[in-house]
């Protein structure tokens, strides 16, 4: 199936968000970004990968969002950026470097805000996926070998730094269905049965299918 739309993928931990994207980029011939987006933007940034490593989806209570989008108006290659906190830097380099990837044509983002940083893409569909905890643990548990109470504290843990992260830096809350175009359980779906939901929700995407709702 080709496509030409790019597809951003929000994601509770263990509701096999990143395999679901994986999955769905090879049935459509097309690349998935996950912590290749870190590499690539801390390569156009010249900034150190481990600095976005150490930063990935991670909130911080120094950050002042109006200031940041006014000097993203400037580009990452400006004095303005030089002076930036090093948090700052992060935020706008990945910033920048989603819009550059999706300019190249269709792909899957996983995380990292995606979703806001191409609101004008006409061509982006965001993808929610969530499941109900015991799913969400077993699968964590089983991948990780952790006892159930182990996994359900990272689960709680990566939820709230993810949430955290995206509320604070978009206009949106993290996880609301109305901050994405379609969510989907994918406990009750499996990966298969998710991929496939995406699939026909690209098809209805680009043949521009609109119902009135009364």
């Amino acid at each position: 199936m080709k496509t030409n739309t790019i597809i951003t993928i929000g994601r509770q931990y263990g509701s096999a968000g990143r395999q679901i994207g994986r999955t769905l980029a090879e049935e459509l011939g097309i690349k998935c970004y996950d912590k290749e987006l870190l590499e690539r933007a801390a390569k156009e940034s010249g900034l150190c990968e481990e600095l976005f490593e150490n930063h990935d989806e991670k909130p911080t209570n120094s950050f002042l969002y109006s200031l940041v989008m006014d000097t993203y108006s400037f580009g990452y290659t400006s004095s303005a950026f030089s002076d930036m906190p090093i948090n700052q830097k992060v935020f706008l380099a990945q910033f920048e470097t989603i819009k550059k990837i999706a300019s190249e044509g269709p792909c899957i983002m996983i995380g990292r805000c995606a979703d806001y940083a191409l609101a004008d893409f006409d061509n982006c569909l965001s993808v929610f996926f969530h499941a109900d905890l015991q799913t969400r643990i077993r699968r964590i548990a089983k991948i990780y070998d952790l006892t159930d109470a182990k996994a359900k504290d990272r689960i709680i843990k990566t939820d709230k730094k993810r949430s955290s992260y995206y509320n604070y830096y978009t206009s949106k809350r993290w996880g609301d269905a109305d901050s994405y175009d379609l969510c989907i359980d994918s406990g009750k779906f499996g990966v298969d049965g998710s991929v496939e939901l995406l699939l026909n929700a690209i098809q209805l995407k680009e043949k521009g299918y609109k119902k009135a709702i009364y």
